[in-house]
């Protein structure tokens, strides 16, 4: 099936994100710091906070369930954007070799709207993207099929001639379950190999 438009999620697809560039130096202990990527960061903070929950009410949500982690909860969003270690210049090529081939590309992308703010100025790649829905702003986050009905709505998408590009393997499923072409992307590295087939 022919591919006539690509959407792409951007967390370790387009960025190198890691919570683990702030939380080791905070932690400075291992078994700690998964705990609370496990039970705290992950489901009470990003999970939330992408879904629209405001960064205040998540913190101090979480806060009331793990006094005990109250310092390090603190902390985690004013380091919050040290977790992006950069961007995957392989991927933005990709991304650009796409664009003047005129195919649209799309951004469908788990993020909070606080800490997107600003992203687009330090990362000016973004801004010519065909559009975007970064979860937070739409209250909606994937793998819910709703966020995906949302893209083929607003970006008037045929999911069968649509490639869709996340790191998540239950994002994927999800996608493919309403027939959407599909990489798994695990290795950005590799992003030149696995797309140029989609746009020969």
């Amino acid at each position: 099936m022919t591919v006539k438009k690509f959407l792409f999620d951007l967390g370790n697809v387009f960025f190198d994100w890691n919570p683990e560039r702030i939380l080791k130096p905070i932690f400075n202990n291992d078994e700690r710091m998964n705990f609370f990527i496990n039970n705290i960061s992950f489901p009470l903070l990003d999970t939330r906070c992408d879904a629209g929950i405001t960064i205040e009410v998540a913190v101090n949500d979480a806060i009331k369930k793990f006094p005990e982690f109250e310092k390090e909860i603190k902390l985690y969003y004013p380091n919050h954007g040290n977790m992006v270690g950069g961007f995957f210049q392989k991927t933005v090529d990709v991304f650009y070799k796409i664009k003047e081939l005129n195919h649209p590309c799309y951004v469908l992308s788990n993020w909070s709207a606080e800490t997107y703010e600003g992203m687009e100025e330090t990362y000016p790649f973004l801004k010519d993207f065909d559009g975007k829905i970064i979860s937070g702003r739409d209250f909606l986050i994937k793998p819910d099929p709703a966020i995906y009905e949302l893209a083929i709505s607003r970006f008037d998408l045929i999911p069968q001639e649509t490639l869709f590009i996340d790191d998540r393997l239950d994002n994927i499923e999800a996608a493919q379950k309403l027939n959407f072409q599909t990489i798994h992307l695990t290795n950005p590295s590799l992003i030149k190999e696995l797309i140029d087939p989609y746009i020969r």
